[in-house]
């Protein structure tokens, strides 16, 4: 779908071969909209996410059998995210949660949510579940900053706690987000009533920002994307995924066997680094170019992004045996740059490396 903010004054739209096209990509100054996210407040229209709504007296049970989230816990008005796993432990899909309202939602990448539904739909059997694509009815818009109490109660809006899900009045609901950044919350509100909420939060205070902006402070924050940061072979362990969209104390579900082997007694073979690349902003790599030690293909680079403070920065799906200090190239041709490892990247439970490594490294 096409956002109807591609429309308000200053809104430019991406461009051609952006994973967010439908919804603006800035609103003239990205940098601009960035520190206003870290410094004061900003709201992102991410209208192009969908929506699939999960009603029944089965939902939550349900859901637990089938993914890596521990919905029986879950409770109502709160929020998590999800997996669903393949048979290896191989992650296939990827959904933020809130379940409020007799109803659970699933907000995920427009790309893969037809074959999410379509998987639900087939594991239904004799479950009280009724899964449906709720997307032409919800859109998704985020708001970022430590300003961000003060803009809800301007705006007349309850900001539940960490996690925490209200349901909006006239529809919809608000999800306090962990992430990005220290501040946030998504407001999942009526499609029709986008503009309307979106003039809301702007003239109480909230800085337009668009897609560049928020993938910024995303891959910062170290949080994967679907399909940019993943590829098919990824396992949770890899990209940041164990504790906020895998639970540990749950019972089976598919791919949890691998979950529970590499947790207890293994180690991925790949990790989630932040890359530092050198050069200029004219010469980037893209999703998908090789990272490379020396000769050697040791990873590929997933979200590439211009960062107000920390210059041109990606997330890159690289061999753990790699050392934190190796020197690395990614990109291929004419896009190929220096890179470098940001230590505090580095997963805590790698031996000999993190954080306390990194600084071990400067004595």
């Amino acid at each position: 779908m096409t956002s109807p903010l591609l429309t308000v004054p200053g809104a430019v739209a991406p461009f051609e071969g952006s994973a967010d096209q439908g919804v603006p990509w800035h609103f003239g100054d990205p940098f601009a909209e960035q520190r206003s996210a870290a410094r004061s407040v900003a709201v992102f229209d991410r209208s192009n996410r969908a929506v699939l709504a999960v009603s029944g007296d089965d939902r939550l049970t349900w859901l637990h059998s089938l993914t890596s989230q521990h919905f029986e816990a879950l409770g109502e008005d709160r929020g998590s995210e999800m997996l669903v796993l393949d048979v290896q432990g191989r992650v296939e899909h990827h959904a933020v949660v809130a379940n409020v309202g007799g109803v659970v939602y699933l907000d995920t990448e427009a790309s893969t949510a037809g074959a999410l539904l379509s998987y639900l739909t087939k594991m239904v059997f004799w479950s009280k579940v009724e899964p449906r694509d709720a997307t032409a009815e919800l859109a998704v818009l985020t708001v970022v900053g430590p300003e961000l109490p003060e803009l809800f109660t301007r705006s007349g809006v309850v900001l539940p706690e960490r996690l925490g899900v209200v349901e909006l009045p006239g529809g919809g609901f608000v999800r306090r987000m962990p992430w990005p950044g220290q501040d946030a919350a998504d407001l999942v509100v009526p499609r029709g009533l986008l503009t309307d909420w979106w003039a809301k939060l702007t003239d109480a205070g909230a800085r337009p920002a668009g897609s560049w902006a928020f993938e910024a402070l995303r891959v910062e924050s170290l949080r994967p994307r679907l399909g940019v940061d993943t590829d098919e072979k990824t396992i949770p362990h890899e990209v940041n995924w164990i504790g906020s969209a895998v639970h540990l104390d749950k019972g089976c579900y598919r791919g949890q066997e691998t979950v529970s082997k590499v947790h207890n007694v293994g180690r991925p073979p790949r990790r989630m680094l932040l890359l530092h690349l050198d050069g200029t902003r004219e010469v980037q790599p893209e999703t998908g170019d090789p990272v490379v030690v020396g000769e050697k293909v040791v990873g590929r680079v997933g979200s590439v992004a211009l960062h107000h403070e920390l210059g041109t920065i990606a997330l890159a799906l690289v061999k753990r045996s790699v050392p934190v200090e190796a020197e690395l190239l990614v990109g291929v041709d004419d896009r190929v740059v220096q890179a470098s490892v940001d230590p505090d990247s580095v997963p805590p439970d790698t031996p000999g490396l993190g954080r306390e490594a990194a600084r071990n490294l400067g004595r």
